[in-house]
């Protein structure tokens, strides 16, 4: 499919052609929820933690006799039961990752890059290097383009004067062409990939 090329003064710049077997799936919203799931089990860091039985600070003295006293019978005052013991069955350090098929992987990007030309929220620009790593001057180009929630993808070396200029405008990415993801496509509204871009991706994706 053609897609129109455009700079970031939004002006034409002649077209390029996607390759339908990336930018052209159906768009399928479970291989989506399972890809940006496995995405962030990953991210998860796993180091929360409650004390047992056996860490509770305190004396493993039977606090009264087993029989005689009319009470219910008790081993330990670290016990789950009293103030200060322990939590049973609480959360412990562990690794919350699961593994996940390359190919699954592979189609969750195709479908994510799918759902954005399917919506119209996709932009190809022809390139995103700046003269001067000015954020107001790059702030006032981007809202020629419309954009207040995106995703920008460049080659596999972004330009360092954009990337600089990019940091302080809120809810405006920056990646690498290796770097791109499902979960980070999806959580902004509008998807910019630079020609190079879109050749890293096809090139990947294939």
């Amino acid at each position: 499919m053609k897609a129109k090329v455009v700079t970031l003064d939004n002006k034409a710049a002649g077209e390029v052609t996607l390759d339908d077997a990336v930018f052209g799936l159906e768009v399928r919203k479970d291989i989506l929820s399972r890809v940006v799931n496995w995405q962030l089990a990953k991210r998860r860091a796993g180091t929360h933690k409650t004390k047992g039985v056996s860490e509770i600070r305190g004396t493993g003295r039977k606090p009264w006799k087993q029989k005689g006293t009319g009470r219910a019978r008790v081993g330990s005052l670290r016990q789950p039961q009293f103030r200060g013991g322990a939590v049973i069955f609480g959360p412990v350090v562990r690794k919350h990752g699961f593994s996940l098929p390359k190919k699954v992987r592979r189609l969750g990007l195709k479908t994510a890059l799918s759902s954005k030309q399917a919506d119209g929220k996709l932009i190809i620009l022809d390139k995103v290097a700046v003269k001067a790593a000015k954020t107001k001057e790059l702030a006032a180009r981007l809202e020629k383009l419309g954009l207040k929630s995106a995703l920008v993808i460049d080659g596999p070396e972004p330009d360092q004067g954009f990337a600089r200029a990019l940091k302080n405008i809120p809810n405006v990415d920056l990646l690498p062409s290796q770097g791109a993801n499902v979960y980070d496509i999806l959580r902004r509204d509008t998807l910019v990939l630079t020609k190079d871009a879109v050749q890293q991706l096809e090139a990947r994706l294939k």
